[in-house]
């Protein structure tokens, strides 16, 4: 009984946060955290605790869609994973194989138009591991209806390192001026030059960092960051649809900051018909819900 009223107070809620969303973000970002210490919890193998993180972003997968979301990125496997024990890495190694020949065979990606990318440094993965990543990026490869980014050997300081390794050779065998180093130059050297910037950074577990990921597409674009307590596998349509909210309000927040300095602006030329802006600017945020005049028991 207890179950079922559960059940039906997080579907009301469900509801209610979805009629608070009219403007999600284009591009979002996961960094999957929490599998081990959920399979610790449970008394079982860490390799349930990776199968059961998979489930999770499959049901990801879904609420992205119904969300309108058009790109996803998954913080599969860091560099920093290369350092765990030889047996918990060869399971992964076997999960994402798995994963990646399954997805890329799913009747549900071809139906729905999904484009599978491999992003970051897969010379350091296994054969097997490079393999089925060259499979599902060749069975989608037309596809572009939604972009889901699996990343897997990633580490953003790397990426970067590589890339000024990269302009500096260039510059030194005078095929590229200093003058011509701009925004999209690096760009087009990152691991993939046609990944969108990042909207929002979601990570589980209850880690506070974002773990060098995406530091170009992500922090040069300040992307609101969500973090929460529930682990991986743990992780609910409730909290995907906060964390999308948490976006809403951050880019609800950039526009009062746009308003304010125009306002400054016009007053640095005139102040004339400021107080009356003023006015209607107050009134406006004085109406507007933010984060923290939302219902704080649900954090």
């Amino acid at each position: 009984m207890v179950s079922l009223a559960r059940s039906f107070g997080s579907r009301v809620y469900e509801n209610l946060l979805l009629s608070e969303i009219d403007d999600g973000p284009t591009h979002v970002a996961v960094i999957q955290d929490g599998n081990r210490r959920y399979a610790k919890k449970r008394g079982t193998h860490t390799t349930n605790g990776h199968r059961a993180g998979a489930q999770t972003t499959e049901q990801v997968l879904n609420w992205c869609k119904e969300l309108g979301i058009e790109e996803l990125t998954l913080y599969a496997f860091s560099t920093e994973n290369l350092e765990r024990p030889p047996e918990e890495r060869e399971a992964l190694y076997d999960l994402l194989c798995e994963k990646l020949r399954e997805f890329a065979d799913a009747e549900r990606v071809h139906d729905g138009g999904v484009m599978i990318r491999a992003l970051g440094n897969l010379a350091l993965l296994p054969d097997r591991v490079q393999e089925a990543a060259r499979y599902a990026e060749e069975r989608t490869r037309e596809y572009g209806t939604f972009v889901l980014n699996i990343a897997l050997a990633y580490g953003g300081r790397a990426e970067l390192l590589g890339v000024a390794r990269d302009v500096a050779r260039a510059v030194e065998a005078g095929e590229l001026r200093p003058a011509e180093i701009i925004t999209d130059e690096i760009d087009r050297r990152l691991y993939d030059d046609e990944l969108r910037d990042v909207d929002l950074i979601i990570r589980t577990g209850g880690d506070e960092r974002t773990s060098n990921f995406l530091p170009w597409h992500a922090n040069g674009n300040e992307a609101a960051v969500f973090f929460c307590a529930p682990y991986w596998p743990e992780f609910s349509k409730v909290d995907f649809l906060r964390a999308v909210r948490t976006y809403q309000h951050r880019e609800a927040s950039w526009q009062r900051t746009r308003t304010q300095r125009a306002l400054a602006l016009i007053g640095a030329l005139s102040d004339v018909d400021l107080p009356k802006a003023r006015d209607v600017l107050d009134g406006e945020n004085e109406n507007e819900r933010t984060p923290e005049t939302v219902a704080p028991a649900e954090r």
